[in-house]
């Protein structure tokens, strides 16, 4: 138990250590952009200007900076290039380089005091924008920001931590038709060959949240959801089969989650085939899907993708996290309530088969890669910022937590947690501190042997009955590569000759080995650990 404790406590010392490096400014804070841009048929170049609103938060700041891919080498001469930046129809200096757009401001704003920037510049993305053609050979624009690409194409502070609201003033050649977040505020013919589309969202999001869609559209007004569109946007060409494919669960998992977890942040709900993700990307109002998953067959698995990106909805895009090292904040938190949704629409087996599979899941990837912890030090900048185990284990820690706190006390962290950082940001500890006020437990060592540790509960398990004392002697050891133990409960499902229901008996363990003895009348035809699936555990029989 000492060395449980011990070891718990190193965790925690060094979790308040984890920030990815980033250079966050919260002496600025972004307000709002506006993006006017144009694009064309006869070359990638996109020209931009970009009106961004922003507040100083302290005195003296002189420099803003954004991020914005410049053209190089690097990037084989694609890229942006700045033509001007201004304030006030006032020059700015700047400088671009290094991927980095540094602004000099004439004299420093007060504080809280709004100014408005526009930068005017125009290239060839070199990714976040992909013009590419469709499954169908036909050309389109789309973006795919996540995790940190909207800086190759939009001027941002391209981090989770600074959220704003945005709007996409967008010229395109006529025939397109033009997706973004938010309200359609206007579509206009500027001349015979030229569309003006413009778009507009009034709820803060993180950059990587933006999306742009200029393709051929066939589009549906499916229905509405307290007021708010839902909308499908697919090639003409898969015209019956994206309607039937995107018909459903949409408005009944809104629903779902919305009495489940608290209100939904935005203006409508769109589902867009196209050829720049794979699977889905939980862009917000407006969510990306991978175009070979339509196919009008209705499959499980866009239906299980669909719920899963309308699910970051809430999680990751209305609640998010403030840095990369929590990104299970999003992303482990949209697979488990994917299947809470699935356990309402569709039934406990069916949730009861995803759980499975996620444990699974963790233990095949847990042997490609033991050193993967759900929260650690990570940056976009540097590397991958999540893996498969950011998903499923995130999502298995969240299952535990349910059972181990009760559904309804679960629920009402949730909907706790989700009102207080609504359309903000927080971290792992914020959401650690929610639920333990709900629970009135503490639950710093539940969460960090799940999140701060790489390595997963094994157990070696064996027992007898003894006749003459009339128990059973189980023998339990834990076999995980650290050598650390876990601390968990669990339960054991004892079957009793001809009894097709068992007694259920609920232990305890805190050590690397114990042996348990169960008063039983008579010897159990059959003993199992973890009945109803409740533990991230292997267990191994001798």
């Amino acid at each position: 138990m000492k060395s449980l404790l011990l070891s718990t406590l190193l965790i925690l010392c060094s979790v308040a250590s984890y920030a990815d490096p980033y250079p966050r400014n919260y002496a600025v804070d972004i307000i709002h952009y506006a993006f006017h841009l144009t694009f064309s048929d006869n070359t990638d170049e996109l020209k931009g200007i970009a009106s961004i609103t922003l507040q100083c938060k302290q005195k003296n700041v002189q420099q803003i900076r954004l991020d914005l891919i410049n053209q190089s080498d690097k990037w084989k001469g694609k890229g942006m290039s700045v033509q001007s930046v201004t304030l006030n129809n006032i020059a700015l200096d700047f400088t671009h380089k290094n991927d980095e757009l540094l602004i000099q401001l004439n004299s420093a704003p007060e504080i809280n005091q709004s100014i408005t920037i526009v930068i005017t510049y125009s290239g060839i993305p070199a990714g976040g924008m992909k013009i590419q053609p469709t499954k169908f050979g036909d050309r389109s624009f789309m973006c795919e920001n996540w995790p940190n690409n909207a800086r190759h194409w939009l001027p941002t502070v391209d981090h989770p931590y600074d959220k704003a609201t945005c709007e996409f003033i967008v010229n395109a050649p006529a025939h397109y038709k033009v997706i973004s977040n938010g309200l359609l505020l206007e579509e206009s013919m500027i001349d015979k060959e030229t569309k003006l589309t413009h778009w507009k969202q009034s709820v803060p999001v993180s950059c990587w949240l933006f999306v742009l869609g200029i393709a051929d559209f066939a589009v549906q007004y499916v229905d509405e959801f307290n007021g708010k569109s839902i909308q499908t946007w697919v090639y003409p060409k898969d015209r019956d089969a994206g309607f039937l494919d995107f018909a459903s669960p949409t408005k009944q998992v809104l629903q779902f989650y919305s009495d489940y977890v608290g209100p939904y942040a935005y203006e409508k709900l769109a589902n867009i085939e196209t050829q720049s993700v794979g699977g889905g990307m939980e862009t917000s109002s407006a969510i990306f899907y991978d175009e070979k998953l339509v196919n009008g067959q209705q499959s499980v698995r866009l239906r299980n993708v669909v719920i899963h990106e309308i699910a970051h909805q809430w999680f990751g895009n209305a609640v998010t996290e403030t840095t990369w090292d929590d990104a299970w904040l999003s992303e482990g938190f949209a697979t488990f309530f994917t299947l809470l949704f699935i356990e309402n629409a569709y039934g406990y087996d069916e949730f009861l088969s995803g759980i499975k599979a996620a444990r699974k899941t963790v233990y095949d990837l847990t042997k490609k890669d033991s050193t993967f912890a759900i929260v650690a030090n990570r940056s976009a900048e540097k590397g991958p910022v999540t893996s498969g185990l950011t998903y499923q284990k995130g999502a298995w820690l969240l299952h535990m937590l349910r059972e181990r706190i009760g559904h309804d006390v679960f629920r009402k962290g949730i909907q706790a947690y989700y009102k207080k950082y609504f359309n903000a940001n927080t971290t792992t500890n914020e959401f650690i501190t929610e639920m333990e006020k709900a629970s009135g437990q503490d639950l710093k060592a539940f969460f960090s042997q799940y999140l701060y540790r790489s390595d997963n509960l094994h157990l070696k398990a064996s027992w007898n009955y003894d006749a003459v004392a009339k128990k059973i002697v189980l023998q339990l050891k834990q076999t995980q590569s650290s050598g650390n133990p876990f601390e968990f409960p669990f339960e054991i499902a004892i079957y009793k000759p001809g009894s097709s229901v068992p007694e259920m008996v609920k232990l305890k363990m805190n050590t690397l080995s114990t042996e348990f003895s169960i008063p039983v009348s008579v010897k159990p035809e059959l003993l199992i650990i973890d009945p109803r699936t409740i533990l991230l555990g292997e267990i191994e029989w001798q």
